[in-house]
């Protein structure tokens, strides 16, 4: 494949996906400037493992990995980090496709925020709706250990939710 055409193929595949990796970059940043660098962050690394993509994977989920990679490796790095993230305006209007959800949304994101990375990860997963076996594949545990590990942080959540 000639190098345009891997580059055509690329901005295609972050502009399919753009979506999700600022999902994933929002739960691991701490602001605004932060889930711009981790955005950058992750489309490098993705750059850089495109021409490897061999297929064995869905290209979602291949996406996700690299991601919440990239993301968890960021935050092992950073030092100071906050126990908990804030919630900007601006990125809950991304996700937000009505007014009156923008609470909700702001509470869950607040909550979730309180969760370690790999429930993090786990809950956010879900809540795109994917497979067990995709976020096996994506944390790199099994399938029975996802269903363990997400029943355990759903009740973790509704008991924050009522404190």
């Amino acid at each position: 494949m000639n190098t345009k055409q891997l580059e055509n193929d690329f901005l295609k595949l972050i502009e399919a996906q753009k979506r999700v990796i600022y999902k994933v970059c929002y739960v691991y940043a701490n602001d605004q400037e932060e889930l711009n660098d981790l955005f950058q962050e992750v489309v490098l690394n993705l750059w850089k493992s495109f021409p490897r993509y061999r297929g064995d994977s869905q290209l979602s989920t291949w996406v996700y990995r690299i991601s919440m990679n990239t993301c968890i490796t960021f935050l092992r790095r950073s030092s100071s980090r906050p126990s908990t993230i804030p919630i900007t305006s601006d990125v809950i209007g991304q996700f937000a496709a009505e007014e009156g959800k923008t609470n909700q949304l702001k509470e869950l994101y607040s909550l979730i925020n309180q969760l370690g990375k790999m429930e993090r990860a786990l809950i956010l997963l879900w809540l795109e709706e994917r497979s067990y076996q995709e976020m096996a594949d994506i944390l790199g545990i099994s399938k029975n250990n996802v269903g363990v590990k997400l029943n355990r942080v759903k009740e973790k959540l509704k008991k924050m939710s009522n404190s």
